[in-house]
């Protein structure tokens, strides 16, 4: 695999190992800007260690990471987030009992300053999440919605402006509409194009093979710790991906 300065996230013979067993076994893989690349692969292929490695849940054993090119070395997500990189997981981490604009802004609270004192910024929280929502075009009656009535469709969506609001080169998706019917997995795919549209690089983690395909730019795909194949979608299929992932083919680089 060539290293690329464009190319916003690369991965470099990644390793990590917990105790024994050997999750990333010298995977290498890259994603570039304004395009969306999958990950693919069986139940313990080693798919959530890599991204764990990549939002700073894990340090990789051996390996390098590379932003913009650019060997970057994290110990925390807050360090991964620093450098822009923003993951969504399956459980969202979502506060249910917070609004959808104190949601948006968990952690990342805005304030200012009286004399000594600093007090909550809540005036701009709600105009940048209301800008939030507005530049993923979605549709919320009220920034001041608690998130515990939002739908399963509504919920995923304040999660990925959260994670395209801050993530300013990657946002990493793990399984993004798994849980969601038809309707509401047709809006989260277009939320995804348009952050593809912005010019973020998205990782897609997903065992639809169908919406890889209809979405990804780029696939690869990974078998017992180990990178199989990479390829653009347009070359390939949903019956080539299970043979690889099954181990009926023997992949390609």
């Amino acid at each position: 695999m060539t290293t690329q300065a464009s190319n916003a996230i690369e991965v470099v013979d990644i390793r990590k190992s917990f105790g024994s067993v050997e999750a990333l076994r010298g995977v290498s893989m890259f994603a570039k800007p304004g395009e969306v690349t999958a990950i693919v692969g069986d139940n313990g292929a080693g798919k959530s260690t890599l991204i764990k490695c990549i939002s700073g849940v894990y340090t990789a054993d051996e390996g390098e990471i590379k932003i913009n090119g650019e060997k970057v070395h994290f110990t925390t997500p807050e360090e991964s987030r620093s450098f822009g990189i923003e993951t969504v997981y399956q459980t969202l981490g979502l506060i249910e009992d917070l609004t959808i604009w104190q949601n948006l802004f968990l952690n990342r609270e805005k304030t200012k300053r009286f004399g000594p004192f600093s007090i909550l910024n809540k005036n701009a929280m709600r105009s940048e999440a209301a800008q939030m929502l507005k530049n993923l075009d979605v549709y919320i009656p009220s920034i001041k919605s608690r998130v515990r009535g939002l739908s399963g469709g509504q919920r995923q969506a304040v999660a990925i402006c959260r994670a395209a609001g801050w993530g300013s080169r990657v946002v990493i998706m793990d399984e993004p509409t798994a849980a969601l019917g038809v309707r509401e997995t047709a809006k989260v795919e277009d939320l995804i194009q348009r952050m593809k549209d912005q010019g973020l690089a998205i990782l897609l983690i997903s065992h639809n093979f169908d919406q890889v395909l209809r979405l990804a730019d780029h696939i690869w795909v990974m078998r017992q710790g180990n990178v199989m194949a990479g390829m653009r979608a347009k070359d390939t299929t949903g019956d080539e991906l299970v043979a690889l992932i099954t181990g009926a083919s023997a992949g390609r680089k």
